[in-house]
């Protein structure tokens, strides 16, 4: 029997229905729950529940439990019910009467989000870290592939000449965007619930819910304990959403380097140790990391789905409903790091092949080109357009000093700004991870 039952047991498939895999997911959360219950005990020394010793001796047992579940020694199961149980079962168990104290001035549902909150800080640093690592690898490739010249693509047609680097660099600097939204996420969700209990406050206890959240390294409060219930889906959303943004570029430019891979591009080698083989063709290496990496972005608006939509037309106030936030926000979460993780790793193993990017540039590439020469030289755009349209059978390749010369706009082929995306992805890296 669970701590908080009536003494009536639930049906199995009660249990089943009501705590699906929520095990697997509090025992990420479980040391975190006991940072923020250390934290808690602290707190009612303040508010006169506990003596300090009292804080003290339930502090050195979390610290345990936390070394424990970090190393795997200790997980939650359904039998325990949840984290918060597997917390006040052990405090109980070593402490008697001062661990039966614990649960004192709070409720499961800020309980759980102090925990989900401190969890969420960590994992998005390490988000933040893998795909900052990806953006860096992709300013790397820019600086190492310099001018190498390759057709870029409108309607998937050759369209322009473009350079590796070039593409190498928008993609970094979307991502320094992405890291960015992802950095005001990380803010949203770091706000202190401690104090709400289950959205109502606490009666009779003066909670020190400032001094709570700064022992925590919380950015603030949530200042009107109803709005912490009422948060529950949209700041998870919020999170998940940056994450969306993450995961598109991720998308495309996975999309980008499956393509060029094939031999109707062959404009890059991939990484053998990135590639896996087929059962049944001897000659097949399938870009299966890529592909994967490509289709993340669907695993995480199905998640961003779920979380846009589970908490329309709820009343205010807690429902079971909102349970379902955690495991969508954690999911989506450890799916994006995943991702990042895979694309830091394949990203410095790619080999460009210069000659087959410089055999795709056909002539009819640099028609624009020729067009705003005919422009610079005096001629309205209109009528240098139909001339080059019209002699389009006359045109021919240039040397690369010459097609790159054409640009001197910043940011445009032979232009790419590496320092100015090293400055800033060291800026927003700082942003998100607060360091």
């Amino acid at each position: 029997m669970t701590l908080w039952t009536k003494g009536t047991a639930a049906a199995d498939w009660v249990t089943r229905f009501t705590v699906g895999d929520d095990a697997a997911w509090d025992t990420r959360l479980l040391p975190y729950d006991a940072v923020g219950t250390a934290a808690h005990a602290r707190a009612l020394v303040g508010a006169g529940v506990l003596t300090p010793d009292e804080a003290d001796a339930i502090g050195a047992v979390l610290a345990d439990v936390r070394d424990d579940a970090l190393a795997g020694r200790l997980a939650v199961t359904t039998a325990d019910e949840d984290c918060h149980t597997v917390l006040e079962r052990v405090l109980t168990e070593r402490l008697g009467a001062t661990g039966a104290k614990i649960h004192a001035g709070r409720s499961r549902n800020d309980q759980v989000l102090v925990a989900l909150r401190l969890w969420l800080r960590d994992a998005l640093a390490a988000v933040a870290g893998e795909a900052a690592a990806t953006a860096a690898a992709l300013v790397d490739m820019a600086e190492a592939t310099g001018d190498a010249l390759m057709p870029g693509y409108t309607h998937t047609q050759r369209a322009m000449p473009t350079t590796a680097a070039l593409w190498a660099a928008g993609y970094a600097e979307l991502l320094v965007d992405d890291l960015a939204g992802l950095a005001e996420a990380r803010a949203r969700a770091d706000v202190s619930p401690w104090g709400s209990a289950a959205g109502y406050g606490v009666p009779h206890l003066d909670l020190p819910r400032d001094a709570h959240a700064a022992d925590l390294g919380f950015g603030r409060v949530q200042r009107h304990v109803t709005a912490v219930q009422l948060s529950r889906g949209k700041t998870e959303a919020a999170v998940v959403h940056a994450l969306v943004q993450l995961g598109l570029t991720a998308n495309r430019l996975a999309s980008d380097l499956v393509a060029f891979a094939s031999a109707e591009f062959g404009f890059v080698a991939l990484p053998a140790e990135h590639t896996t083989g087929s059962s049944i063709m001897p000659q097949k290496r399938n870009p299966d990391v890529l592909e994967l990496a490509r289709a993340t972005v669907h695993r995480l608006t199905a998640e961003l789905h779920l979380l846009l939509t589970l908490p329309a037309n709820l009343t205010s106030g807690y429902h079971r409903d909102l349970q379902l936030t955690k495991e969508a926000v954690m999911r989506a979460t450890l799916a994006a790091l995943d991702l990042f993780t895979a694309l830091r790793h394949v990203l410095p193993g790619i080999v460009w092949d210069r000659d087959a990017m410089r055999t795709a540039l056909s002539p009819d590439l640099f028609a624009t080109a020729e067009a705003n020469r005919r422009v610079s030289a005096g001629e309205p755009f209109r009528d240098a357009y139909r001339a080059t349209a019209a002699a389009l059978d006359t045109l021919a390749t240039p040397s690369d000093a010459d097609a790159l010369g054409a640009y001197a706009t910043p940011g445009a082929p032979g232009t790419v700004d590496v320092a100015g995306l090293r400055a800033a992805l060291a800026a927003v890296i700082g942003d998100v991870t607060g360091r």
